[in-house]
């Protein structure tokens, strides 16, 4: 968010420019490189690397990959959103998959993922690439449980607005590959993981559901979650079947912490929104601004941070001297929106809204609202911008 005392047409190329730099310094490519040649895979000349990527970055994750190892990789399998475009590195298996909501699609590039782990060798590596949108695309669903069945849950939790440690608790405990289940898959080979982090704090069981990590969290749980949001009467006859076995000890659990299979399991984040919002600051003190970063943690209903954040930019606006240098206020985190009809957008094009109506008439203040992975809900746009003019000129507009 930008609040300063020039015009419009400045404060939108500023955070546009702004925002430009923090993407940046989280491309995925330029992370897992830099990554692999900072702390390199322990191959040897008879070794064979594997390497599994799943996300929204796990073309541009693959793409870094291959640059440092080469042939060194043997096979390659990458895992994407149907709406991602490009194409993986020469001789990769590339498979598109539904999301948010997973399809028959995603669930045969999920078989690919564990049956190349499976595959594995003690004498090879297996280098596995997760971003954000993993949870979704990563889905074998267990026991009975069918895919119409997750995918009729997870609706349900993201239209009522449940945080996504919440919405993870219960997807680890529908599936084979969430909540560790894809470490089991890969024993005995060793495993060096690269996260690209799109969740608060980068807890390493809630990011694409922890497929290699313990998971905390138990049948329950997932039970309790779903109660609290009342949703339990209403979730298909096999989920709440299976969940109950589970919760009664008749299923296995998640693996936990404790467990031996993850000893042969390293994980490390290359990416997140500090460093996004590091290198958004760098560019903001060069292009004039006083910057404060308010948090890289924010939580809670969209529409709500929208109004919270154009608030903070009203009240410096109106404690800054007319000489004082502008002001950015960065901020990072994941907000939620409880869906009450169709609709169009997503959580960053909500919290805009909720700007604009905070910001009607006020000048100088700019708040804009964007996802770094480019998409924002079911649209084409990665967030969007509101100002004190944005209301009139919707209103002039009829949207």
């Amino acid at each position: 968010m930008a609040v300063t005392r020039v015009g419009e047409g400045r404060l939108r190329r500023d955070a546009r420019a702004i925002l430009d730099a923090a993407l940046a310094v989280v491309e995925p490519a330029a992370l897992v490189e830099e990554e692999l040649r900072a702390r390199p895979l322990d191959v040897g000349v008879e070794d064979r690397v594997v390497l599994l990527a799943v996300g929204k970055a796990a073309i541009g994750m693959a793409k870094g990959a291959k640059r440092v190892l080469g042939s060194c990789i043997g096979d390659g399998v990458v895992l994407v959103p149907a709406c991602s475009g490009g194409g993986a590195p020469a001789g990769f298996e590339l498979y598109r998959g539904g999301h948010p909501l997973p399809d028959s699609d995603g669930v045969e590039g999920a078989h690919a993922i564990a049956d190349a782990a499976r595959r594995s060798g003690e004498t090879d590596r297996l280098l596995v690439l997760i971003s954000g949108g993993g949870s979704a695309l990563l889905t074998l669903p267990a026991g009975d449980v069918s895919l119409a069945d997750v995918r009729e849950v997870t609706q349900m939790l993201l239209n009522s607005g449940a945080p996504i440690g919440e919405l993870n608790t219960v997807r680890k405990h529908l599936d084979m590959l969430k909540g560790g289940g894809l470490a089991r898959f890969a024993i005995p080979t060793p495993v060096r993981a690269l996260i690209l982090s799109d969740v608060v704090g980068d807890p390493l069981d809630v990011i694409a559901s922890g497929p290699l990590s313990p998971d905390p969290t138990t049948f329950g749980e997932a039970i309790a979650v779903l109660e609290r949001w009342g949703l339990w009467e209403s979730v298909p006859e096999r989920v709440s079947r299976h969940l109950l076995l589970g919760r009664e000890g008749r299923l296995p659990e998640t693996p936990k912490p404790a467990d031996l299979l993850f000893s042969g399991v390293e994980t490390r984040v290359v990416g997140n929104a500090t460093r996004a919002v590091a290198g958004a600051a760098a560019t903001a003190r060069e292009l004039g601004y006083q910057v404060r970063v308010h948090s890289v943690g924010v939580t809670g209903e969209a529409s709500g941070v929208g109004r919270e954040l154009a608030g903070l930019g009203i009240e410096v606006r109106e404690l800054s001297s007319p000489l004082a240098m502008p002001v950015a206020l960065l901020a990072a985190g994941e907000t939620t929106v409880a869906v009450l009809s169709d609709g169009k957008g997503g959580r960053n094009q909500e919290v805009a809204l909720g700007a604009a109506l905070a910001l009607k008439g006020v000048p100088g203040v700019l708040v804009m609202a964007a996802g770094t992975d480019g998409v924002d809900g079911p649209s084409d746009a990665a967030g969007a911008m509101a100002t004190g003019s944005t209301l009139a000129r919707a209103r002039g507009t009829r949207l």
